[in-house]
């Protein structure tokens, strides 16, 4: 649940001028996350929100450069946390994740630049992962499997 409500964090900052903990609380309620301010607070840190002027001429929270490049070892983490199942058919791969984590599990292996990976699509709750060649998914498969572990 951490990493589905970071991800909406991360979507409410790009979208709103979000000013205050507060704010953010707010919107998040009104997405359907409840979170504390304390909560917000810690999210806000492990993100690395920065606040900078706004157009308005007051200060919001935004993402910041250094955090635009998160670790490859956050994104095994993420992996590790939000994956429930790893299936596969023909050259597809099909990942499912915890309710609104298909995002982050497929940026994961974005960055994880794997090969044979052609791309991905993300639902909510479900990762669909495309490889080059059939050939190859097995050890894509064995591969997500031992990241699990």
């Amino acid at each position: 649940m951490r990493y589905a409500r970071q991800n909406k964090i991360l979507d409410i900052v790009n979208s709103h001028e979000v000013e205050t903990q507060d704010k953010l609380v707010s919107l998040l309620k009104k997405a359907g996350y409840q979170a504390t301010q304390a909560t917000v607070s810690r999210d806000i840190k492990e993100l690395q929100l920065i606040k900078v002027l706004a157009p308005s001429g007051r200060y919001k929270y935004a993402v910041s450069p250094a955090a635009e490049q998160p670790s490859p070892e956050r994104f095994v983490t993420i992996f590790k946390e939000t994956i429930r199942a790893v299936d596969s058919s023909g050259n597809l791969i099909v990942i499912k994740t915890l309710p609104g984590c298909a995002n982050a599990a497929g940026e994961a292996i974005d960055t994880m630049s794997m090969n044979h990976v052609v791309g991905t699509v993300a639902g909510d709750n479900t990762l669909l992962l495309i490889a080059d060649d059939p050939a190859n998914v097995p050890d894509l498969v064995k591969r997500f499997h031992d990241i699990l572990k």
